[in-house]
């Protein structure tokens, strides 16, 4: 069966997910990183769902996978966020990092898919 909207897609579902995550983590930050690592970090994990809604529209295979490449490339920059907020101390993140990964394995495996596919 094939999906008929990005929001059936579970990579995007589990992405969206990391996302409300985000934001409910970053509310312990300091202030000070209001418009530093919090927008960042953000901008970032806005960026995996976002692309991989625009991509899933496109008709191209190299269109859809340029978006999804798009968004694990998103999906590292918060990987590295999560590091540096980790060791800066402003909690624990280790359910987001286990999403996270999660999303990366789906989101390889759908780009294959794509690349694979017959045009």
């Amino acid at each position: 069966m094939t999906t008929q909207k990005f929001q059936e897609l579970i990579v995007w579902q589990k992405a969206h997910q990391f996302v409300l995550g985000v934001y409910k983590y970053i509310k312990r930050f300091p202030k000070e990183e209001v418009y530093a690592l919090s927008s960042q970090f953000k901008r970032a994990a806005v960026s995996i769902p976002a692309n991989i809604a625009e991509g899933y529209k496109k008709r191209g295979k190299a269109d859809k996978a340029r978006f999804m490449n798009i968004a694990q490339g998103s999906l590292e920059e918060c990987q590295y966020y999560l590091i540096l907020s980790y060791d800066l101390g402003y909690g624990e993140n280790e359910d987001l990092r286990l999403l996270l990964n999660e999303v990366g394995k789906m989101l390889e495996s759908y780009n294959q898919k794509i690349l694979n596919s017959i045009s």
